[in-house]
């Protein structure tokens, strides 16, 4: 095959990051898919040593490979740094925290019902067992042929806290579980990461080794922000980029957006598709009127317990995250009904941008929210960030299930294998005297789990909160495909990452077969 000139490709992906770099990978396995890449920010092509927050994966990256984005987590609140949200090749995976978790079957399921069977469960098994090289585990659920090595924390290597941690859990009465990504589990346990001997595993190491940057058919440029997508008569004609300050056109017939949940409509948005009124109001062009770009913004709710460990317990270099409790909630009369939607982690130290704080914590994030923010985007300048207002815990239901969680919390750290190691630190005693105080403390103290999604949900042909099919084609359109987090139409129950992976396997597979 004669590859296209340095501005014309078969298939521009843009955003090097969990899905993108997956799509581009699997599509040139076919000698006769020409991919060009593109990421906004930095790469380090193997044998380049890798930058040490991106190589250290006990730490999220936090300032260096970060798109720099803020957030409003409620109401009235001053706003909070959105982190991390990676911009370099690996996007969100190369600065993560590096947990492996599928969801749950029902979390696909409840897509497949939305008029989407191309996304139910035993649809997507094989492409996340196709992704990974479980190190641990063996059976039907578990490979150990894919690209992304995972690995569990073996007893001897937990730190005291989260050690302490599965101790406390266990005297809650909750069943032991070793292996998180079974879906017939629930509990405690070690936690599921792609994270190697103290490194982060990400797709750039994972998907875009030095083997698949040899191939011809695949082209990654770096450093290159995508501005717009072009359209002729309603047909994608290539993408308007800036590098190093120059703007330039890139010919291509099929553009596959993977830039994530805020990036994304973004991009759609500043090329003319979304609601009309918002494109009038950017001073945009309306190519297609699809309402659902952007309309809507799903996360996980986060809130925390911050102890002060006694001396001798911790380490500055202990690993942030080992272990987790999976459970169902009871608030707001869902016992049983959603399972394993709330997930409990220890944190071993406090890891903030400008250095880590002496503390240990317990935390929450409520898998199934019923509330969701906005998002909005106030210029067509791509360097003009978003205003996200993120209405964490403002529902009553989700609140109900943060207190209930934040109750257990604060029982485990009073029981005796965690009271020994750490004293409480904040809240304060009184937010925790009573559940009402609780609430109204959490109102105010919540925050992201940092995995946004479903800014451009997919859905049924003729569905009005839906801009794709469940191949991710914008509606209104040809040559426009969404392939990424904000495709999500309801939020699955734990971390987002690695479903993110399976996704781009799925998607790489459709691109490298003819998704049109």
């Amino acid at each position: 095959m004669s590859l296209r000139s340095a501005r014309q490709a078969d298939t521009v992906v843009v955003g090097a990051g969990s899905c993108g770099a997956v799509i581009a990978s699997r599509a040139t396995e076919r000698s006769d898919r020409d991919v060009l890449l593109l990421e906004a920010g930095p790469d380090y092509a193997p044998p380049t040593p890798l930058p040490s927050d991106l190589r250290n994966g006990t730490r999220n990256s936090m300032r260096l490979h970060d798109w720099g984005q803020m957030h409003r987590p409620t109401p009235g609140h001053w706003g909070l740094f959105w982190f991390p949200r990676g911009r370099v090749v690996g996007g969100s995976s190369a600065v993560n925290t590096c947990i492996a978790l599928r969801g749950q079957p029902a979390d696909y399921d409840e897509w497949a019902s939305l008029g989407l069977p191309e996304w139910k469960w035993t649809e997507c098994l094989p492409a996340f067992k196709r992704l990974e090289n479980d190190m641990d585990m063996r059976g039907p659920w578990h490979s150990q042929d894919g690209p992304m090595p995972l690995r569990r924390f073996a007893a001897s290597e937990l730190v005291p806290w989260q050690a302490a941690f599965l101790e406390a859990c266990a005297g809650q009465g909750f069943p032991r579980c070793d292996d998180s990504n079974d879906p017939t589990t629930t509990g405690y346990g070690p936690h599921a990461m792609n994270l190697i001997g103290g490194e982060r595993m990400s797709v750039a190491r994972a998907y875009l080794t030095e083997a698949v940057r040899a191939r011809r058919n695949l082209r990654l440029r770096p450093m290159t922000l995508v501005r717009r997508v072009l359209f002729s008569n309603g047909r994608v004609t290539g993408v308007e980029v800036e590098t190093d300050g120059r703007v330039y056109t890139i010919a291509s017939p099929l553009v596959v957006l993977c830039a994530g949940a805020t990036n994304t409509p973004g991009i759609l948005l500043r090329s003319g598709i979304g609601p009309h009124a918002v494109g009038e109001r950017l001073g945009v062009e309306v190519v297609a009127d699809v309402p659902a770009v952007g309309a809507r913004l799903l996360d996980h709710p986060g809130a925390a317990i911050f102890l002060r460990p006694k001396p001798g317990i911790q380490s500055l270099d202990h690993p942030l995250i080992q272990t987790v409790l999976r459970y169902a909630s009871r608030a707001g009369g869902r016992d049983g009904a959603v399972r394993n939607d709330m997930v409990l982690q220890a944190g071993s130290v406090l890891p903030l941008p400008w250095g880590t704080l002496p503390l240990v914590s317990l935390m929450c994030s409520l898998g199934k929210p019923r509330g969701y923010g906005t998002i909005e985007y106030t210029s067509p300048n791509p360097r003009v960030r978003p205003r996200i207002e993120s209405r964490l815990l403002v529902d009553g239901v989700d609140r109900a299930c943060a207190v209930e969680a934040l109750r257990l919390l604060a029982d485990m750290a009073s029981s005796p294998p965690m009271k020994h190691l750490a004293t409480f630190f904040w809240p304060p005693p009184r937010a925790l005297a009573s559940d009402e105080r609780l609430d109204r403390w959490i109102g105010r103290a919540c925050d992201s789990s940092y995995h946004p999604c479903g800014t451009v949900p997919m859905g049924r042909e003729g569905a009005e909160d839906a801009a794709t099919d469940g191949r991710g084609r914008v509606r209104g359109v040809k040559g426009l495909v969404v392939a990424d987090a904000s495709l999500m139409p309801t939020i699955p129950s734990s971390h987002l990452n690695l479903t993110v992976i399976m996704m781009g396997e799925r998607f790489g597979e459709w691109v490298r077969e003819g998704i049109e």
